[in-house]
Parts: C-alpha cells; sequence; structure tokens
C-alpha cells in the first residue's frame, strides 16, 4: 500500500513538473541562419567548417530549443598515401541563454547529441620496391555515430532582422571528436 501510494504521488509530481515545463514553452521558428569556422579533429589537423542552424523557441524559461546541420571534410597525404575524413552531423542543442540587463549581447551555454556521418577513405598509390611492383588500392568506409556537443557562444544584434553569433563546442564522438569555434550570422523571422 505504501509503495503504490508513494508510487502515485512521485508520478504526479512529476507531471506538474513537466506541465510546467510545457506551460512556459514558445516553440516555433524565431530564426536560421549560417555559419563557418576553425574545425581542429581529435586525429587530424585543423579544417574549416560550414553549417546551417535554426532557432525554434523555448522549451523552457530561457532554454532555446537549436538544430544544427554541419559539415567539414580533411584530407591529408604523404609518400604516396592519401588520407580523408568527412562528418555531416544533425544535432539538437539546448542553449540556456543567461539572464543579462544588456539586450544588445546574450551569452549562452549549451549542450546536445547529434548523429554523425563519418566517412574515411585512404588511397595507396602503385609503388616499386626492390624491382617489385605493387599495385595501389584504395578503401573507405561510411559509419553512423552519436556524438554529445558542449559549449557556448553569444548573439548579438546586427539590425532589426540580423544577428551576429559566436559559438565555440567540443563534440565528443568515437574516432573524430572535435573542437570548434564559429562565426554566424541569424536571419530572424516573422515579427
Amino acid at each position: 500500500m505504501k509503495k503504490s501510494l508513494l508510487f502515485t504521488m512521485l508520478f504526479l509530481f512529476c507531471t506538474a513538473g513537466v506541465q510546467n515545463a510545457f506551460a512556459s514553452s514558445d516553440i516555433g521558428w524565431r530564426s536560421i541562419g549560417g555559419d563557418v569556422g576553425l574545425v581542429d579533429p581529435d586525429n587530424a589537423g585543423s579544417t574549416v567548417g560550414f553549417g546551417m542552424f535554426a532557432d525554434l523557441g523555448t522549451m523552457a524559461t530561457r532554454l532555446h530549443l537549436s538544430p544544427q546541420l554541419s559539415y567539414w571534410s580533411k584530407s591529408e597525404g604523404g609518400f604516396g598515401v592519401d588520407a580523408s575524413v568527412s562528418d555531416i552531423s544533425l544535432t539538437a542543442r539546448g542553449k540556456y541563454m543567461f539572464a543579462v540587463s544588456s539586450g544588445s549581447f546574450q551569452p549562452y551555454a549549451g549542450a546536445g547529441l547529434g548523429l554523425h556521418f563519418v566517412t574515411a577513405e585512404v588511397t595507396i598509390d602503385d609503388q616499386v620496391i626492390g624491382g617489385f611492383f605493387i599495385p595501389g588500392m584504395s578503401t573507405s568506409d561510411t559509419q553512423t555515430k552519436l556524438g554529445l556537443d558542449l559549449g557556448g557562444g553569444f548573439v548579438t544584434p546586427l539590425s532589426a532582422k540580423t544577428d551576429l553569433t559566436g559559438d565555440v563546442w567540443y563534440t565528443a564522438v568515437e574516432d573524430v571528436g572535435n573542437f570548434q569555434m564559429t562565426v554566424g550570422l541569424a536571419y530572424k523571422l516573422g515579427k
């Protein structure tokens, strides 16, 4: 009897909390934009990355939902071997907007989960070693991986319809974790 009463009270408490969170939500298209920046993968040299993002409004007070579509690629070669890796990611990020007195600079911190479509390719050129001909070969692999994003940034208005964004994120994903610094423009939708 006590267990069922405790379970019922816990269920009602959680349900009330969820209802309060949804009551303060305001989901809808607020802005869309694009960004460009430096990507520094864990196992390769730095490269340039590109992305598109949106602000879908608030899930709770000061907590914005922001999907992100990003792409980067890096190629390196030497001694007859060329290797490349690329990552296309689709991430859902939650961004907590800090309360500030200035309306012209809005800092935030966030976290997110994403799917990473990682492709790796290696090409070895034909070689002659000790008079023996060794034919070249090429191989590639594509995998889908889950990643965790942690970071933050800022939003500041440039005009009534355009915002400047700056971000710093670390993406933890197997074999291709990376650090990103980006700058972007967001176009406000609606009002």
